[in-house]
């Protein structure tokens, strides 16, 4: 299951845009093969991040998971043309893989959608630590 579809692409990019990024023929409109494939590439990029904490594929798409693959297919389908990549395209990517890599460390959760069932609660915080590991015996000593 693709984690975003050739409807989210739309939803981000102008018919314009996307014919000249896709249209490899001359046909003058998008081709949605060439689509399918960013696509594709973007969600094996996000399963390289998440495949070392959750088990793949995901049963249900978290719908941040789906935001940075339209990010990521829409990076791909420029980087096709080799052109200068628009820094909004970059920065969208490049904040994606800062993202998907504090996931991939457990350092945050991808919230209420977390496939591993235990989404973070809201309102407290809770700390959890192992036991001590100085005594006052052993800090006096110094």
């Amino acid at each position: 299951m693709a984690y975003s579809t050739l409807e989210d692409i739309w939803a981000q990019s102008d018919a314009t845009d996307l014919r000249q990024l896709t249209d490899d023929t001359g046909s003058g409109t998008h081709d949605e093969a060439v689509v399918a494939r960013a696509i594709a590439d973007a969600d094996e990029e996000i399963d390289g991040y998440l495949g070392s904490r959750y088990a793949l594929p995901l049963s249900a798409v978290p719908g941040v998971i789906r935001k940075y693959s339209v990010d990521i297919a829409i990076y791909n389908l420029h980087s096709r043309r080799g052109d200068t990549m628009p820094d909004i395209r970059r920065e969208r990517y490049e904040h994606t893989v800062a993202f998907l890599g504090m996931v991939a460390r457990g350092s945050i959760s991808l919230g209420g959608d977390d496939p591993d069932g235990n989404p973070p609660e809201s309102g407290h915080a809770e700390y959890l630590s192992d036991d001590r590991v100085f005594t006052t015996a052993i800090m006096g000593r110094f």
